[in-house]
């Protein structure tokens, strides 16, 4: 076995011995729950962790990454995590995060035939096509790249905002809100997006509304939810 992989349980061990040394209770406190109140969903490339840029310990972000920080329908771990999170753990925010040089946006960039990452990739080359006419406009290679970046995780939180438990929850407690961010790997900064949330969810409503008005205002007035 490779030193570097035995490395990773020694690192644990002084983890460990760090945590207890801070809080002598840290591990039962951890063992007994989660309640956090952001939903992270972002790129499973290994340079952007979602606790270390967000400066979060354990039990205060829940995570879901996939190649390119994707909210597809078709996908179930996606959106059973989302389901889960709002339903159950009652995240008050969830953030698509993205991220300069995303190989993953490179690749629908590009003119080849990637295989079995065929289907995931097109998610990300209908966000191409969406914003055609603004990408091609953009002269520069990198600056387009860039842009589409942070299309990608503009329709993403498009995505997010059509699930009936998020528009469900959001009539009911006014939570949870959709942020877009993008992660600068030169800089190291977080970048807001500004997504206008509310206007969003005004503006799709006429053909994603799956919340049936009347259940979910009974549903408030009860409290059950």
């Amino acid at each position: 076995m490779g030193k570097s992989y035995e490395t990773i349980f020694e690192n644990n061990r002084k983890w460990v011995e760090e945590k207890l040394g801070q809080d002598a209770d840290f591990f039962k406190k951890l063992a007994e729950g989660q309640s956090p109140e952001y939903l992270y969903i972002g790129c499973s490339d290994s340079r952007a962790t979602a606790e270390e840029l967000m400066g979060m310990k354990p039990g205060e972000v829940f995570v879901h990454r996939n190649i390119a920080n994707l909210v597809n329908t078709l996908d179930m771990s996606s959106t059973a995590v989302i389901q889960y999170a709002v339903q159950h753990l009652k995240v008050k925010h969830i953030i698509v995060c993205g991220h300069y040089g995303c190989g993953g946006v490179k690749a629908a960039m590009t003119p080849q035939d990637f295989g079995l990452m065929n289907p995931w990739l097109r998610t990300i080359r209908d966000v191409y096509r969406l914003h055609q006419e603004e990408l091609d406009e953009i002269k520069d290679e990198q600056l387009r790249y860039d842009r589409l970046i942070e299309l990608n995780v503009q329709e993403q939180c498009i995505n997010v905002i059509k699930m009936a438990c998020v528009q469900e929850r959001y009539i009911l407690d006014q939570y949870p809100i959709v942020h877009g961010w993008v992660f600068d790997l030169k800089t190291g900064k977080l970048i807001d997006l500004n997504i206008d949330f509310e206007e969003i969810l005004k503006n799709i409503q006429k053909v994603y509304d799956l919340t049936n008005s009347d259940w979910v205002m009974s549903r408030k007035n009860n409290k059950n939810f």
